[in-house]
Parts: C-alpha cells; sequence; structure tokens
C-alpha cells in the first residue's frame, strides 16, 4: 500500500484532501489509491439531499451534520457545485454556509464542481464517496447541484435520498409532477415557517398517497433548516430508512446496482479513451465523421469501426 493511502487509513486530514484531489482530477495516483482503498470501503450510510436551487440544501446539510455530531457521528459532506467558467473549480463553495463544522476534525467537506456531467452530480462524485468512507466517515452527505428538476443520478449513488420542497417555488402541482419526486426516500417541507408550507405539505401527502411504494412509505417532515428545527426528527427517518433496506434485503440490492453502474461507466471511460488516444484516433475519428457528414456510412457502422480499429 502506497503511503499515502495508509496516512489516510490511519486518519490523516492532509492525505485524505490529497487523495481526493487526485481522484477528482482523474490522476493516475488517484486510481492507485481508489484500488487500495477500496476493500476498506463499504461502511459508510450515503445520504443524497436535493431540491431546486434555493431550496436550503446547503443548510440542511450543515444542520444534519451538527446533529450526526450530538450523536457521536462522524461526517463526510460532498457538496456538488456549478464549474466556474474561469478557474473550472466549485462556483459557489458550499463550505462557506458551513464555516463553523471545519473546526470539528470529524466532519470533512469537499465541494466538487459538475465540470459538465449532468443529473446534479460530478463525473467522480462516487469515488469521491469511496475515498470518505475508506476515511472512516459514518455518513456521508452528498448534496447535488440543485440546477432543475432532472438531478435523478443522486438516486444511483446514495442509500437514502432527501428531496427537499419550499413554499412559493412556482406550480405547486407542476412540482409534485416533476419526476425528482419520484427518486425520494424521504420527502422535506424546509422553510415551514414560510407561507405556504402547509399548502405544499398537503399536496406532497395527495402525491405520495398516489405513489405508494412496496414496504416503504415515503415520510414528509417540515423543517426550518436555518434554526435546526425538525433536523432530529429527520436523522430519526433516515435512521429507520437504513434500518428498512438492511432488513428487506434492498441494502445489498442497492449494493449490486451500484456496483453494476460503477464498472459499466468506468468501462466507456476507459474504452472511449482507448480509441481516442493519441493522434492517430483523433484523425480516425476525424475521417469516420466525414465518411458521416458525407452520407457514405452510418453513425452505428462508424462506431463499429471506430472501437474495432478498422
Amino acid at each position: 500500500m502506497t503511503s499515502e493511502a495508509q496516512r489516510l487509513l490511519d486518519g490523516d486530514r492532509r492525505a485524505l484532501t490529497r487523495v481526493l484531489t487526485y481522484v477528482e482530477n482523474g490522476y493516475a495516483e488517484g486510481d492507485e489509491a481508489l484500488r487500495e482503498l477500496f476493500s476498506h470501503s463499504g461502511r459508510a450510510h450515503i445520504v443524497g439531499i436535493t431540491g431546486s436551487t434555493g431550496s436550503g440544501k446547503s443548510t440542511l446539510a450543515g444542520a444534519m451534520a451538527r446533529e450526526y455530531r450530538k450523536r457521536g457521528r462522524t461526517v463526510g459532506i460532498v457538496a456538488v457545485d456549478p464549474t466556474s467558467p474561469f478557474t473550472h473549480g466549485a462556483i459557489l463553495g458550499d463550505r462557506i454556509r458551513m464555516q463553523d463544522l471545519t473546526s470539528d476534525p470529524e466532519v470533512f467537506i469537499r465541494s466538487m464542481a459538475t465540470r459538465g456531467a449532468l443529473g446534479g452530480l460530478a463525473a467522480a462524485t462516487g469515488d469521491v464517496v469511496t475515498v470518505l468512507d475508506a476515511a472512516g466517515k459514518d455518513v456521508i452527505l452528498v448534496e447535488t447541484v440543485g440546477a432543475g428538476q432532472d438531478e435523478v443520478e443522486i438516486a444511483d449513488t446514495a442509500h437514502t435520498t432527501i428531496v427537499i420542497n419550499v413554499p412559493g417555488a412556482g406550480d405547486d402541482m407542476q412540482a409534485i409532477k416533476a419526476g425528482i419526486l419520484e427518486i425520494a426516500d424521504i420527502l422535506v417541507v424546509n422553510k415551514a415557517d414560510q407561507p405556504g408550507a402547509e399548502s405544499v405539505y398537503k399536496q406532497l401527502h395527495i402525491y405520495t398517497d398516489l405513489q405508494r411504494r412496496e414496504g416503504w412509505n415515503v415520510p414528509i417532515l417540515k423543517t426550518i433548516a436555518h434554526k435546526e428545527q425538525g433536523i432530529a426528527e429527520l436523522l430519526d427517518e433516515v435512521d429507520h430508512h437504513r434500518e428498512y433496506l438492511a432488513q428487506s434485503g434492498r441494502l445489498e440490492e442497492m449494493g449490486r446496482h451500484r456496483a453494476r453502474r460503477q464498472l459499466l461507466a468506468l468501462a466507456r471511460t476507459m474504452l472511449l479513451a482507448r480509441v481516442l488516444d493519441g493522434d492517430r484516433g483523433a484523425a480516425r475519428v476525424e475521417e469516420l465523421v466525414e465518411s458521416i457528414a458525407e452520407r457514405e456510412i452510418d453513425p452505428h457502422t462508424a462506431a463499429e469501426r471506430l472501437i474495432s480499429g478498422r
């Protein structure tokens, strides 16, 4: 095992920061660290937090982390932000809103940029979660970018997905039709002290009555995250959901699903990198592009030739 990975396992925060940088940037050192650390992961409970921009995701994540620390659990936070067009880094930097947590050695916060990835997460989010898991975090909170209603990728990463709703976010019924609600294991009405919160709460109940799941009734909770109200009850429901997953066998099933998704995603990435490798690969792509544009060959045949090297 490399000294960097060993120091991470021994609790060195600087080693953890370096490994996460390697992983996020796709460096060879990151791949090596993941190989060494993977067998040490698989113990953390991964909680996804998603919802529209301005719904209070960062505030809720911070409040949840503080409550987890009161309960003696260690916490990792992965905050996915839009990409800066200048630095290509995280444009918001959610750590600003969680500054009081940075002095706690048992909380580690990592802001990530999407770097063009769709679905609400960054391409390396799963690997960053694996590293934090190996580093011994009991709970890992993954906050999505919050750009719209298509952020469903979090459901493939998290064990428990929290979808936040807020009053005054537009047409309530239209929001309830959004596909993002379908991935919720727990629904939260945040900013519950604002006008219209009760209406959102009641309409979510109508939605869940129509969309009942086998074995799990999606709870709907009210929170006021900036006052840390309703947070203890939220953590109780997260624990309840984890118990349900373990007892029903869903936890193992989710592990296999995530493994399949990771395998296929990495295989696609590696295959594409292989066929595009070097000047020869780039030239072959341009040659096939011209053939498609001139209608000399169809895209499916061109792709087969690119992959086969013909």
